[in-house]
């Protein structure tokens, strides 16, 4: 059984290393030869400040791009980020381009602190599905040309003490790992998989698959990854090792609905279809994705949950988006809201869900409570939420 500690990181959330060592039953390599046939793509850490402003860009997506990164660079992330939040609900150019205008922040911040991870981490914020850690762990490999030499920047890379105070932070860091990884070797799931393999905890270990597949599917910089099938959109969390299927079935409906051209009914029957065991996550990747779609809009999420189906299906999502809603605003205000739409019957297991991300901002049970009390003060949703801060749901 999967710990509720593997739950905890969203998005919100491996696979085919499969028994021979690799995709297809090719054999595995040495972890110290070089990265034969893996071109990193060629933008990750490839951040370079130049002088064009916001005002310069006219529309022209890469431009806006670049000049987000020289604010950050220039005047601080903090002040990059504040400009994408407000310009974020009112043009759509920014919000469509969200989480890459925050990839290329992140760069431009871990260059700005010369490559120093923790120092760039701390100006950081989780906007727009986090990318803006994504950009600064895609650069942190740059230059590595094996196996081992990225095994080696993975294992150290996560472990300071500022980045490990809080479960959310730590979980951002492996999880951008994993978005790194793929980046760097050129979309090679097989390495990337391998390399978070290799990490200390199994927790690591997990949350960085989440990174390789959520990269998968949803590529930072418009590459089609190799290991995405028309004719089979469950792939590849139908082929890949039991220990690698949590994140790839938490990512799953994103492929589904960037395939079916975003028919939920038609993501629920897939999700009412897939291997034994593994339904319920499938459907809270669905409900994950009823947040993202709706632009995280509790009655629309909830239309949108309904549709999934009765029952489990439905509790499923609903469990799903809260947890999204939570992690994206970094509080459970908005979730709250989704909490109280819902049947009745439903309600505890939304508050669970909210307490799962919440609990991962703090360490300590009075916090739990505090975070919790803010959110919702009825009496038995707090100590529900309570009860998926600490671990007990």
């Amino acid at each position: 059984m999967v710990s509720r500690n593997l739950l905890t990181a969203s998005l919100a959330f491996a696979a085919v290393l499969l028994v021979a060592g690799g995709c297809g039953g090719s054999k595995q390599s040495d972890p110290s030869t070089a990265l034969q046939g893996n071109v990193p793509h060629p933008i990750a850490g490839k951040f370079r400040p130049d002088h064009r402003k916001l005002s310069d860009c006219k529309g022209d997506r890469f431009c806006v791009e670049q000049a987000f990164g020289n604010l950050a660079y220039y005047d601080g992330p903090k002040v990059a980020i504040a400009q994408v939040e407000q310009r974020y609900r009112s043009e759509l150019s920014v919000r469509s381009d969200c989480h890459r205008i925050m990839h290329t922040i992140g760069s431009a911040s871990l260059a700005r602190e010369h490559g120093n991870v923790p120092r760039a981490f701390e100006e950081g914020t989780s906007f727009c599905w986090s990318g803006y850690y994504h950009g600064i762990l895609e650069k942190a490999f740059l230059g590595a040309t094996s196996v081992k030499q990225l095994a080696g920047r993975a294992e150290k890379v996560c472990d300071d003490a500022s980045i490990r105070r809080t479960t959310w932070l730590a979980y951002q860091c492996v999880h951008g790992l994993g978005h790194g990884l793929m980046i760097d070797t050129g979309y090679n799931m097989p390495i990337s998989l391998r390399i978070c393999h290799m990490l200390g905890t199994n927790w690591d270990q997990t949350s960085c698959t989440g990174g390789v597949f959520m990269e998968n599917i949803n590529s930072s910089y418009g590459f089609k990854s190799p290991w995405l099938r028309k004719k089979d959109l469950i792939y590849p969390c139908d082929v890949v090792k039991e220990r690698d299927k949590l994140y790839c079935y938490l990512m799953v409906t994103s492929r589904i609905l960037q395939a079916n051209g975003y028919n939920f009914r038609g993501a629920a029957r897939l999700c009412a279809k897939v291997e034994r065991g593994w339904v319920a996550t499938c459907f809270q990747s669905y409900g994950r994705d009823a947040s993202g779609y709706t632009r995280q809009d509790p009655p629309k999420i909830m239309h949108l949950c309904i549709v999934a189906g009765s029952g489990p299906h439905e509790s499923n999502c609903v469990y799903g988006a809260a947890r999204d809603l939570t992690a994206n605003d970094a509080n459970g205000k908005r979730a709250s809201r989704l909490c109280t739409l819902a049947p009745a019957d439903l309600r505890v297991r939304c508050y669970q869900g909210v307490g799962t991300i919440l609990g991962s901002f703090s360490s300590t049970a009075t916090a739990h409570r505090t975070a919790c009390l803010a959110a919702t003060t009825t009496r038995p949703y707090v100590q529900a939420c309570q009860q998926g801060a600490d671990g007990r749901a």
